[in-house]
């Protein structure tokens, strides 16, 4: 009998209370953002981003967005000319983390009048040092809603750069916010956005050999931090859906690794596959239809693809050993993953129907975690050869560059616009985990907060 039939003969149906257990409270979410629709002033740029090192260094004053009622909100109970601070602080840091360029914040800048926003007095900025000034404003509207303004000013032609605007509820006055830093960053680098987006990784707590390990979401900044599950099971491996409505991850409610799919909106949470068989490793395809995932039958573990809706899985590689830690490229076609079919572990890619599978990494030491570029150029893994470090190279294997140096860094994860990669670090000898990101260029290396330890991070793709 082969290993897809056997894995069939063994369907059970779980009863649905044992795999809520361990959920905590619904996630709240907050409503959609409504972009404003208005003319953009795409004239005037000073320069051509064609080297990095040219914006690097860029300045960017940033100061408190101004209003023109000071209004008390659900957002801020000090009033709207406070919430406008807090905006230009969220602003300030998005850009200052990015490490691309020099901003500076609302704290060390005067306060602008409303009416400037639209036309700024740039003689008080000249001798600031700043090239570029991103001026904005937060009007609360009769609807109870938030109107959040962003505007991008060249300081030496003096003359608007680009401009939008956002109707939010008080809740995601923070989504305006990076979607302000959004704009800014794209406009000035050229690249895709990716602040306005979401993280979800393991919090862990508790001794080394015991540790506990919950699923918990945050922004892409670490803020609105929640815990989704309550730890009485261990979970690993989180991923969000393309739509940012679920969770797939693993967890060992029942006893034994099996993949859950939590729907965000409803809080509650189904198993991908109705196995006895342990399943782990869950990844979404681009457009949301399939879950790939491994199984382990008789000893053996190899990647099977399911509908997302659930559906009788199919099984893609078919060799002696482990086969594991599947993730698709941008365009769905193809597949890179783990195996030890050749004695250790490397990556390996294939088609998507599992045709054509052929090993990429031959530069030395062992390749673990596979994850494609969204841009579709890089393949990130965890590049063990003594210490784990975090590589890159092209989807042929070719070009392999190590970013980080830690005792233990795995798990990369990229950031929508695949500029960035987070992943996590372990301590040597205390066992303690963090949440770090770094540039595809190696550099800017920094360690992103949570509330307690964290590992196995997913970025999820630019919020809708």
């Amino acid at each position: 009998m082969n290993k897809l039939a056997f894995a069939l003969t063994l369907v059970v149906a779980m009863p649905l209370a044992a795999q809520d257990q361990d959920l905590g409270q619904p996630v709240e979410e907050g409503g959609d953002v409504e972009t404003i629709e208005e003319g953009q002033a795409e004239e005037g740029l000073s320069f051509t981003v064609t080297d990095e090192t040219a914006w690097r260094d860029l300045g960017i004053a940033i100061p408190s967005f101004a209003t023109d009622a000071d209004v008390a909100t659900p957002a801020n109970s000090n009033g709207t000319a406070a919430l406008g601070r807090e905006l230009a602080r969220v602003v300030h840091n998005d850009l200052r983390n990015n490490g691309l360029f020099k901003p500076t914040g609302p704290d060390a800048l005067p306060q602008p009048r409303f009416a400037e926003i639209t036309a700024p007095s740039f003689a008080t900025w000249t001798n600031r040092g700043a090239e570029m000034l991103v001026h904005g404003y937060v009007r609360a509207r009769a609807d109870g809603r938030l109107t959040v303004g962003c505007y991008l000013y060249d300081m030496q032609l003096q003359s608007q750069l680009v401009r939008e605007g956002w109707i939010v509820q008080p809740a995601d006055w923070r989504r305006a916010a990076h979607k302000c830093a959004d704009l800014v960053y794209s406009r000035l680098s050229g690249e895709s956005p990716f602040f306005d987006s979401r993280i979800a990784y393991i919090a862990e707590t508790g001794p080394k050999d015991n540790r506990t390990k919950r699923l918990a979401i945050m922004d892409s900044d670490g803020a609105n931090h929640r815990f989704i599950t309550t730890g009485r099971s261990t979970a690993l491996t989180p991923r969000y859906s393309p739509d940012y409505k679920k969770l797939s991850y693993l967890s060992y409610v029942d006893g034994n690794p099996r993949i859950y799919v939590y729907d965000i909106g409803t809080g509650r949470q189904t198993l991908v596959t109705q196995s006895a068989n342990p399943t782990f490793a869950p990844r979404w395809s681009p457009d949301g239809r399939w879950i790939l995932y491994s199984m382990a039958v008789n000893g053996n573990t190899d990647i099977y693809r399911v509908p997302s809706t659930g559906g009788e899985p199919r099984r893609l590689t078919d060799t002696p050993g482990i086969d594991i830690g599947g993730s698709y490229s941008p365009d769905g076609s193809r597949i890179v993953f783990e195996s030890d079919r050749s004695g250790s572990q490397q990556c390996y890619v294939m088609n998507a129907d599992g045709s054509n599978q052929r090993r990429i990494s031959f530069s030395g030491g062992r390749c673990a975690t596979p994850e494609w570029s969204p841009r579709g150029d890089q393949i990130a893994f965890t590049r063990i050869a003594g210490d784990f470090n975090i590589a890159v190279m092209s989807p042929s294997g070719a070009g392999v560059r190590a970013l980080t140096n830690g005792w233990q860094d795995e798990a990369p994860t990229w950031a929508p616009n695949g500029r960035i990669i987070q992943f996590f670090r372990t301590e040597r000898n205390s066992g303690k985990t963090s949440l770090w990101q770094v540039d595809l260029t190696g550099e800017n290396e920094r360690r992103l907060p949570t509330p307690v330890d964290a590992s196995d991070p997913a970025w999820g793709p630019i919020l809708p």
